[in-house]
């Protein structure tokens, strides 16, 4: 997986899972644009090279459509994208404003349709075409208490993709990963002390959290020539999914 002279969009590039697959890219020989509300204190770097910084808030397509054109001025092409960019904190659903889903779904889903939009205008034109690679979530396949705007955001972005790959097919391939449960610098937000994250560990098959690399390792795999015949599909990576609550909580006849 050889990505020397491709170039590569990841929103929200530097921190976290986008920190993790823009450092993979970067040591596969690509070039890599991160984009983002904020610069971080320090760029992703790898192989030697360093990611370049754009500011960029990704419900805002002016702004997409600058980042997209920022790329091609820098790199002269544009190979991948990585629509990493989103989130959401808790909030009850029945007590949220309509505001707050709105900005949720605005972010999760609308973004990522925005800016691939604003991606496949040059990938068409390019002789190789394009990848554009969505991060969804385990959120997309289970009940989602807590975030149930965001949840749906990521339902949503999966059935996008398969859409997209269609309508945009041959030239460019569109898919997603299903992220599982991801130890990231902000995992004591969600899970508490080591202590809480090991006890969250325990719940999946192979016995720990995935780390934003085992996401960026997916990423590559989609975006490169082995991948040349997989479109509109999710690829799930979350270390063999969640134990089902009933098998704790049933005492069968033994």
């Amino acid at each position: 997986m050889d990505f020397e002279g491709k170039a590569i969009i990841v929103t929200g590039g530097g921190k976290g899972i986008g920190r993790g697959i823009s450092e993979r890219f970067l040591a596969a020989g690509a070039k890599v644009l991160i984009c983002g509300r904020s610069e971080p204190e320090s760029l992703p770097s790898a192989g030697g090279r360093q990611a370049l910084f754009i500011a960029c808030d990704v419900k805002n397509f002016e702004q997409i459509e600058a980042c997209v054109d920022y790329a091609v001025a820098q790199f002269g092409r544009l190979d991948v994208l990585v629509n990493n960019a989103g989130g959401a904190p808790h909030a009850d659903a029945a007590e949220v404003s309509p505001r707050f889903s709105e900005s949720i779904i605005r972010l999760n889903l609308i973004a990522p349709l925005n800016f691939s939009q604003a991606a496949n205008r040059i990938m068409q034109t390019q002789e190789g075409g394009g990848s554009i690679i969505n991060i969804a979530s385990v959120s997309t396949l289970r009940p989602s208490p807590g975030t149930a705007a965001y949840g749906a955001a990521k339902a949503g972005l999966v059935n996008l993709g398969s859409s997209l790959a269609v309508e945009w097919a041959p030239k460019v391939r569109v898919n997603a990963i299903i992220v599982g449960l991801t130890r990231t610098e902000q995992s004591h937000l969600h899970y508490g002390d080591e202590h809480g994250i090991a006890a969250v560990e325990a719940t999946i098959p192979m016995g720990r959290m995935a780390v934003p690399e085992d996401i960026g390792d997916a990423c590559l795999f989609l975006a490169s020539s082995l991948a040349s015949y997989v479109s509109g599909t999710s690829f799930a990576v979350h270390g063999g999914g969640e134990k089902p609550a009933f098998l704790d909580a049933a005492s069968p006849d033994q």
